[in-house]
């Protein structure tokens, strides 16, 4: 729970804690706890299945039988830090994806690369999720402290703005599910239809790159329960000043 959001747990006199607000977060904390737990463990096991390639060769195969041979990857620190950067067009790969040579290793480059596929194929849910990008940012921080404000002065006109602010949020969250779940789907086809992965060890990529999905479902499931408190004492504080 970010320092912001237990601000938010106050009321109008003194701050105490809100339990209605723990209440909305529990099934998204239940469903993101669950979900790096089979992330971790989806990617020890997948780690033990060897494969022919290195993360990086998969990815540069992947991207070069689609002709985008521009786009460079790249090794970054960290661990399952690997992304793709759609303005630079780089993926960029953790060291133990980069140069591992595991099912888990080239399921997650495989995914970054299916990233590159859409954008270059023009994806809509990509593009549109890369335009709210700006706004989900913003409103992730700044929505919170709005309706913050709004509840201690006593405005349910600046709680509104709030969480208008904080729904851009909840948009990009919702629209990035299916461009996550493509860019596995992608991966998937790849790895299998290339040779890459043999369809024996299939399952070790396909476990490695669900439970990553499932992290995504609860991030989603995180927004809209936090937007649904917003609304709930937003409905009440109207009320109240009716009372």
């Amino acid at each position: 729970m970010t320092f912001s959001t237990v601000l938010l747990l106050g009321y109008f006199g003194g701050f105490y804690m809100d339990w209605r607000y723990l209440l909305f977060m529990l099934p998204a904390m239940a469903l993101a706890g669950l979900a790096q737990l089979w992330l971790s463990s989806a990617y020890a096991r997948g780690q033990k299945v060897p494969t022919r390639m290195t993360g990086f060769m998969a990815a540069r195969q992947i991207l070069d039988s689609a002709g985008l041979h521009q786009v460079q990857i790249e090794p970054i620190p960290g661990q399952l830090s690997d992304h793709y950067d759609p303005r630079a067009d780089v993926l960029r790969l953790s060291d133990h994806v980069y140069r591992g040579q595991s099912a888990a290793a080239v399921g997650i480059a495989a995914h970054e690369a299916g990233h590159a596929l859409q954008k270059h194929a023009g994806y809509v849910p990509l593009i549109i999720r890369n335009i709210a990008v700006p706004a989900a940012n913003f409103g992730s921080s700044a929505g919170m402290f709005i309706v913050f404000f709004g509840l201690i002065l006593r405005q349910p006109w600046l709680m509104g703005i709030g969480i208008v602010v904080f729904s851009f949020v909840v948009f990009f969250q919702l629209i990035n599910l299916p461009v996550e779940f493509n860019a596995s789907t992608r991966a998937k086809r790849h790895l299998e239809e290339m040779g890459i992965v043999p369809s024996q060890d299939m399952p070790a990529v396909r476990s490695v790159l669900n439970a990553a999905a499932l992290t995504y479902v609860a991030g989603a499931l995180q927004s809209v329960m936090t937007l649904l408190y917003y609304l709930m004492i937003f409905t009440n504080s109207g009320s109240r000043r009716r009372d």
